[in-house]
């Protein structure tokens, strides 16, 4: 429901001029953002138990470091959101039947890869508690030709907006915490109807407040 609500919003102020927040350029003394690096989205199909067909899943695999100096909380917020406004939040496979798939695809190159499912809820400090973490999302529908990933809980930064047009029961505007937010956003190549050719294509990256 918040992900349809700050969907709207950003409607609203790009309608209205509003300008909305965005990260500090400096962050404060108690501000941390976890370092990110992200490979390339790639899809894979799995027989779920009691789906009749296999089902398509998309992932991505973020090496994260934390490189401040307090250990960080970890609970991430993973969204998919394509140009027809589907918006769709990461899978959760609490029986690991994609991750051990997508596990054995990298093996070699990501030995100790873990899932939101599986990741610790601290990470900690320095290059040697570097975690790798694979976000997994259902398939999206056909018809996109843009999507955006948005990944939060790497940043403790937050920020309050005040909602354009609605009011508490005192009547005052009601108040929207947003935090800052990881967003990575791809083209879609290849022919709709060939899905198994379908590719991302990399358009660009930035930190938003989501």
């Amino acid at each position: 429901m918040k992900s349809v609500l700050i969907l709207v919003l950003s409607v609203i102020i790009a309608q209205s001029g509003y300008s909305a927040p965005t990260p500090a350029v400096v962050p404060g003394a108690n501000q941390w953002t976890l370092n990110v690096v992200f490979n390339q989205p790639q899809q894979i199909t799995v027989k779920i138990p009691g789906e009749r067909k296999p089902q398509r899943f998309w992932y991505i695999i973020l090496t994260i470091t934390n490189n401040s100096n307090i250990d960080a909380p970890f609970y991430p917020s993973c969204e998919l959101v394509t140009d027809t406004f589907q918006v769709i939040p990461a899978y959760r496979d609490t029986r690991n039947i994609v991750l051990d798939k997508i596990k054995s695809r990298h093996k070699k190159t990501f030995p100790f890869l873990e899932s939101l499912e599986t990741a610790d809820t601290r990470i900690l400090q320095g290059e040697d508690n570097t975690e790798d973490l694979v976000i997994i999302w259902p398939d999206f529908e056909a018809k996109a030709r843009n999507i955006s990933l948005f990944i939060g809980g790497l940043s403790n930064e937050t920020a309050v907006v005040e909602h354009p047009t609605k009011t508490d029961p005192n009547g005052n505007p009601e108040k929207i915490y947003l935090r800052k937010t990881l967003t990575l956003q791809y083209s879609i190549s290849g022919d709709p109807n060939f899905r198994s050719n379908t590719k991302l294509v990399y358009k660009g990256m930035d930190w938003v407040m989501r």
